[in-house]
């Protein structure tokens, strides 16, 4: 499940330093995301009057409402009051993510447990909250005056829909380059330039992507179901010849790459990634050229032989 995104809102002194550093005060929300983002909203247009992008230490402080309005501690890790934060009353974030507490007085499990279904919303109850991000040399600082609430939101990437698990019925996006379950949060990477089909899997009912590599090939969403490097090794395996020392090439991954790599190995390491087109043609290398959708290319990047 992926991590929610929490939200705070209250009459608050927002501190950015950095480049300029500059004070504001008025009724904002606050929103952090599951990367530490931080985001600070006022009601006027779309862009946060203050932000801090990925921040590499956040610390977050709540029920320390009659401390808050005293000015924040320098030091990283500190609560606003200038002590330093306690696992019972502070969450406090570094870049590995790690999380402990949301509440005053109450730890919570890990910061990784799964976030309930719907909004967990949090009274306002005088409970004040404190929020430093840091990134370098800048900090953002956000205390609150006076809460108004805060909650937590279950959160995922949003993307073009492609269809639907058939298994749990949950969503399927295209975020990112990849095809995510907005629930679960399951990601199946996509090849370069693939598309995903109006087709299901006949196996799986998953959807089906279409991806050219060295021929237009359809297959499964999933490659633990059906493997796009078990269909391009059938077409093309041994079909090419190693311009180096004349072994036959194979297809294999190898760094995350789908290659065509010479069968010679370790004693002869030539090998050419497999680039998103159409084989169309013979270069004058002897190697095969592609049709991408940057243009026409031989299977060697580099290949000073190659004549349009």
């Amino acid at each position: 499940m992926p991590e929610p995104i929490r939200v705070f809102a209250g009459d608050c002194t927002t501190t950015f330093e950095g480049d300029r550093t500059r004070t504001q005060r008025g009724r904002v929300v606050v929103v952090i995301k599951p990367d530490r983002t931080t985001l600070v909203h006022d009601v006027d247009g779309y862009q946060p009057v203050a932000w801090l992008t990925r921040p590499d230490a956040l610390t977050v402080e709540t029920g320390v409402a009659s401390e808050l309005q005293r000015a924040d501690g320098d030091s990283e890790g500190q609560s606003p009051s200038g002590n330093r934060a306690s696992p019972g009353d502070s969450e406090a974030q570094s870049a590995s993510g790690g999380s402990s507490g949301l509440r005053g007085g109450q730890a919570a499990s890990n910061g990784t447990a799964e976030p309930s279904p719907g909004p967990r919303e949090e009274a306002a109850d005088d409970e004040g909250f404190g929020i430093v991000a840091r990134a370098g040399d800048q900090v953002l600082r956000v205390i609150c005056n006076r809460a108004a609430g805060r909650a937590e939101y279950p959160a995922s990437e949003a993307g073009a829909p492609v269809g639907t698990d058939p298994e749990t019925g949950e969503p399927l996006v295209r975020a990112r380059g990849d095809v995510v379950g907005i629930d679960s949060g399951v990601r199946y990477p996509l090849p370069a330039g693939a598309t995903v089909t109006d087709e299901s899997c006949s196996s799986c009912g998953l959807p089906t992507i279409r991806a050219d590599a060295g021929d237009t090939v359809e297959v499964c969403l999933d490659r633990s179901c059906e493997s796009l490097d078990d269909a391009v090794r059938e077409r093309f395996d041994r079909e090419w010849t190693c311009p180096a020392c004349g072994s036959a090439l194979r297809i294999i991954r190898r760094g995350g790459r789908l290659l065509a790599g010479c069968d010679a190995y370790p004693d002869c390491e030539t090998a050419f990634a497999i680039p998103a087109g159409v084989v169309d043609g013979e270069c004058d290398c002897g190697l095969p050229t592609f049709e991408t959708a940057r243009g026409r290319r031989c299977l060697d990047a580099a290949c000073d032989r190659f004549t349009e």
